[in-house]
């Protein structure tokens, strides 16, 4: 609330502003202002609101733009004059009143969002072209103020209706701009946020691959048969909005299998899974805290290393377990890289106010538990 407050004050001090000049105008009798007059006096006030705090709130750019800062200062005086002519005139509805205050409406959007007045221009015109002339042949031209009153409020509905239409439409196509660019922005991210996943890993499972070919090893073609499946759903699964679970699980599983063959030692790994297959997740959310244990924990202890995966679902809800021992006097002094970043950045990105993320630590034991929300 404090954060909307600060953003929009501009607003909040154009009221006062736009309260202090009707003021002073009405204390030296410049204007009159009829309480009778609901309808006529809510539009004056919102059209002199936005057109005292629109300047305000666009004050950096208007420095930068003098011409429309002019081209505003032309219409809040205009419109100063108008309501003024309205109290000395102390006609009923005074048709001048009425042209004044649309074409001071319609000009002030041509100013603010002039692609979007322009869209509409020729339909605004002609739409006001018949009502201005059907409002002028009762008001003026027939001269008759009770067959008038009789059309009143009639009128005024059909004059100033679609200057809100025109006003909503502007709103909504701006809060259809800002989700737009949200969300080309959150798209980019994630792009970066996956370009960054298990580089390394590959670049290590090549080598071993390597070292594996030079042995002539009869597991080299199993290696290389996983590194190709995994590379494949990282390059073009990977890009996929959603993917099913059970895609990702042996992802998961290969990824295992592969570090088993690069180890030289024992390493207790141990992967329950009791989740529905069908059920889609964003896909390369769950290698994240996999590699980190692989990285941190297992890397750097000689023995007795091991990893523990829990994976189920239910009713639509992921719950990933993984607990991993790790010897602290190492990883204290190293970074953890960028997989936890990555993937807090992912899940608020991709599942915002869906998923829940929990980190344990107790003397040499890592234990991340994450719940998703899939639906």
């Amino acid at each position: 609330m404090i954060a909307f407050i600060k953003k929009y004050k501009a607003f909040i001090i154009g009221l006062l502003l736009f309260r202090l000049i009707v003021v002073c105008l009405s204390y030296f009798e410049i204007i009159h202002i009829d309480n009778s007059e609901v309808l006529a006096n809510t539009l004056s006030f919102i059209i002199g609101w936005l057109i005292t705090s629109l300047p305000i709130h666009f004050f950096s750019f208007l420095k930068q733009h003098k011409t429309i800062s002019v081209k505003l200062l032309f219409l809040i005086v205009l419109f100063i004059l108008v309501m003024a002519n309205n109290n000395q005139s102390q006609i009923i509805d005074n048709p001048l009143t009425f042209v004044g205050l649309i074409v001071i409406a319609l000009g002030f959007f041509s100013i603010i969002a002039p692609s979007y007045f322009k869209k509409y221009a020729l339909i605004i015109i002609g739409y006001y072209v018949l009502s201005l002339s059907y409002f002028y042949y009762l008001r003026v031209f027939i001269n008759d103020i009770n067959r008038y009153l009789q059309q009143e409020k009639e009128l005024k509905i059909i004059l100033f209706v679609p200057l809100f239409v025109l006003l909503i439409g502007w709103i909504y196509q701006q809060w259809k701009w800002m989700k737009s660019v949200e969300s080309k922005k959150a798209n980019a991210e994630l792009a970066l946020l996956k370009s960054q996943i298990s580089p390394h890993f590959f670049f290590n499972t090549l080598n071993n691959l390597y070292g594996l070919t030079i042995e002539k090893s009869d597991d080299a073609p199993n290696l290389v048969l996983k590194l190709s499946s995994m590379m494949q759903y990282t390059i073009y699964m990977g890009q996929e909005e959603k993917v099913p679970l059970k895609d990702d699980v042996t992802y998961l599983k290969n990824y295992i299998s592969l570090h088993k063959i690069r180890y030289h030692k024992f390493v207790d790994i141990r992967f329950k899974d009791n989740s529905n297959p069908t059920i889609k997740i964003a896909p390369l959310l769950l290698i994240l805290p996999l590699e980190n244990a692989f990285k941190h924990g297992v890397e750097h202890l000689a023995e007795e290393a091991f990893i523990h995966i829990d994976l189920k679902t239910d009713n639509g809800i992921i719950f990933f377990t993984i607990e991993n021992n790790f010897d602290s006097s190492v990883t204290t002094k190293k970074k953890t890289g960028i997989g936890l970043d990555n993937l807090k950045q992912r899940l608020k990105l991709l599942y915002p106010n869906k998923h829940n993320l929990r980190i344990e630590i107790k003397e040499n034991n890592y234990k991340l538990s994450l719940k998703i929300h899939t639906v």
